[in-house]
């Protein structure tokens, strides 16, 4: 049976290459017009003694507009790279670390601040083939279903994680292109929002774990990729970022979805990865 549609305006879409013009740290950086604004001081909370565990912490994002859900699978993309690289599971941001080992080879290893060694450069080569995969099928299931979280889980394994990274795009519109907002700008308002956070920074050095990607999406989707975990719970230990999307303005999709449509999401369960993303220090 054919996944419902709560949110009217989804149309099928076609991902495109998720590139850009990247900072020193990974995060993208504006590349077109219509930059949104950055006034306003993303909400960030720590949990007190009442409330969630210790080391739980929430940055909550709000778009001035619908956005695509095209742009919804370009954010869980772009974060996944970002918290591969601030939790030094990747030795460079994503970009330049596919450029160096890929798409250069071999020459331009040797350009590296660290060459890569034979060892070193298959880990390399493997994690690299791993994230595209993710990434490929994160495409297909956005494309076949509202997602309205996603997780990645890094270190220990999918039910007791050493990290949880929460994607919640719940409160998100989505609209189509013509309407909504440019994703490059939306993308540098989420990125601004985390700098603002400093949600890294307090954070020690890790060893090299795996990486695991979890979807929550409609039963029948239909994907064959990710595998479904029907009485998978989110994991409560832990340290916890979450990053509450939304879209504020005049959206009657974000309206009536609060009003009533919650029920639909009953039908929707976790899907996970079936590979682990293991990462490497150079």
């Amino acid at each position: 049976a054919a996944a419902p549609q709560p949110r009217s305006r989804l149309q099928p879409f076609q991902l495109p290459p998720a590139s850009g013009v990247r900072n020193s740290r990974g995060a993208p950086r504006e590349t077109e017009a219509g930059q949104l604004p950055m006034t306003t001081t993303p909400s960030t909370h720590r949990a007190g003694p009442a409330g969630r565990a210790p080391g739980c912490r929430s940055v909550s994002v709000v778009f001035p507009g619908p956005v695509t859900q095209q742009g919804c699978c370009h954010f869980a993309c772009e974060l996944l790279k970002h918290v591969l690289y601030q939790r030094h599971q990747l030795p460079l941001p994503y970009e330049q670390l596919a450029y160096f080992c890929r798409r250069a080879l071999p020459h331009a290893v040797k350009k590296l601040p660290h060459p890569l060694d034979l060892g070193s450069s298959r880990k390399c080569q493997q994690l690299l083939m791993d994230l595209e995969g993710v990434f490929w099928h994160l495409e297909a299931i956005f494309n076949l279903t509202l997602v309205p979280r996603v997780l990645i889980l890094v270190g220990g394994n999918a039910m007791s994680p050493k990290e949880l990274y929460e994607i919640n795009l719940e409160g998100i519109s989505v609209g189509n292109a013509e309407e909504s907002l440019q994703t490059p700008s939306c993308v540098r308002k989420l990125f601004h929002s985390l700098f603002l956070a400093d949600v890294f920074s307090e954070l020690q050095a890790v060893p090299v774990m795996g990486t695991i990607v979890m979807v929550q999406g409609h039963r029948d989707c239909g994907i064959d990729w990710f595998r479904p975990k029907l009485n998978y719970k989110v994991p409560t230990r832990g340290r916890k970022l979450t990053v509450n999307l939304s879209c504020g303005g005049n959206s009657s999709t974000n309206s009536s979805f609060q009003q009533g449509v919650t029920s639909v999401w009953d039908n929707y369960i976790w899907f996970q990865a079936p590979v682990t993303v293991k990462g490497f220090h150079e």
